[in-house]
């Protein structure tokens, strides 16, 4: 089942300048999340009362993509993409306000406040890869999804690049992160000059020889469906999981804070770059395939970081999360994509970035917790992060096992 219009490989005019619109979303907009990942648990770590909640800033941001995932699907279903997108770039230019008057008044709460409505703009952004295979045609949609993902890869030098520069020096007070704060809201308010340029009709109302959409009890009971959300979820929090407590590794076992940032802007160039050729992977290899791939990434990531913790690990760890990630989650969304109709499309989108985001969520809090309260320093808390990912790699590598049986047999 399809979800995406009725086109074909010949008329993939408008599916490939709605993709370069989306690239040029994810290249300006998307700079803001790495940003905000480098500096939103060091900013917590000042202003928190308890240390135990230093990601706790990190986790709203996630809490608020998950709250926002189901309402934000049926608003675009009903109203389009671009209406959608602008919601969520005015979600992230509030977020970015309330955390910058937090960290002005020395407010844990406010920064939180401000967190939540980030998360607004984070979900709208997991969208994109969605809206790239709205008008592409059954061919063309791994590809489009996989550009589109690329898209974030000038936010991977960016974004960090700008943290260096505005905030690159000793941290001794919280004001440091302020005008960073400031240049988020500059990058939400160029959405207005953006996301005009999208040409992605609304879906057409459902046909009335047509059944009734799914619940999403149905959804979940369709095998693909079902294991795309497992393996979407696990690619998702494991990464955050890890990339959520790498700053706080990489100072706390003594390195300045432009290192932390060079190890994020190489996680987030890992997470980005493949998305040149995973479409091509998945059209060769298949999906299945390509997200064991990722799986086998993310733990051979765990095991690089938990063999040491020099900056040549936190590097090659966090690259190979990257590359996970990127195999992993875009080998679900293009399983995913494949097995709704159109008027389904606001319901499954929902359902399934409100389950990956609510994973993202409680991994980026946990994150938190076992890097500064399960150990007496910092190399024993960057251990038990990475020993952490152990039973959800199990639970997905189960789940993908499964499916490729089942398909075997039914073979």
């Amino acid at each position: 089942m399809s979800s995406t219009f009725p086109v074909t490989a010949d008329n993939d005019a408008t599916a490939k300048r709605n993709v370069a619109v989306l690239v040029a979303a994810q290249a300006v907009l998307g700079n803001q999340m790495p940003m905000i990942f480098v500096i939103g648990g060091l900013a917590g770590q000042q202003l928190s009362p308890i240390p135990c909640l230093a990601t706790l800033p990190i986790s709203m941001i996630v809490f608020g993509s998950m709250t926002t995932a189901p309402w934000l699907s049926p608003f675009m279903q009903r109203h389009g993409r671009r209406a959608g997108f602008f919601a969520g770039a005015a979600g992230g230019f509030c977020g970015a306000a309330l955390a910058a008057l937090g960290i002005a008044l020395g407010s844990f709460w406010l920064f939180l406040a401000g967190s939540y409505l980030t998360g607004i703009y984070m979900s709208a952004q997991g969208f994109f890869r969605f809206a790239a295979a709205d008008t592409a045609s059954s061919a063309f949609r791994p590809k489009a999804i996989s550009y589109v993902m690329a898209g974030g890869l000038l936010s991977a030098f960016i974004g960090p690049r700008l943290v260096a520069m505005l905030a690159g020096g000793p941290v001794a007070t919280v004001d440091r992160f302020l005008p960073i704060y400031l240049t988020v809201m500059a990058l939400n308010a160029a959405a207005v000059l953006i996301f005009p340029f999208l040409r992605i009709p609304k879906p057409a109302p459902r046909a009335a020889d047509l059944p009734e959409g799914r619940t999403r009890r149905q959804l979940l009971a369709t095998p693909e469906i079902r294991v795309a959300v497992i393996c979407g979820m696990v690619a998702y929090a494991l990464m955050n999981l890890v990339m959520t407590s790498t700053p706080l590794a990489v100072v706390g076992c003594g390195f300045a804070m432009a290192d932390a940032s060079n190890v994020v802007s190489a996680h987030v160039f890992a997470m980005f770059v493949p998305s040149f050729f995973t479409g091509h992977v998945i059209a060769r290899f298949g999906v299945e395939r390509t997200i064991a791939a990722g799986l086998v990434l993310l733990a051979l990531a765990g095991v690089i970081a938990l063999s040491g913790v020099t900056l040549t690990n936190f590097f090659g760890a966090l690259i190979l999360l990257g590359l996970g990630w990127n195999f992993g989650f875009i080998g679900a969304t293009t399983l995913l994509a494949e097995q709704h109709l159109p008027h389904e499309r606001g319901t499954v989108q929902g359902m399934n970035d409100a389950l990956v985001f609510g994973c993202v969520t409680l991994a980026s809090l946990a994150s938190g917790g076992l890097m500064n309260c399960t150990g007496g320093d910092p190399v024993q808390g960057w251990n038990a992060v990475n020993l952490a990912m152990v039973p959800f790699l199990t639970l997905a590598g189960g789940a993908l096992i499964w499916l490729v049986m089942r398909d075997r047999r039914s073979a």
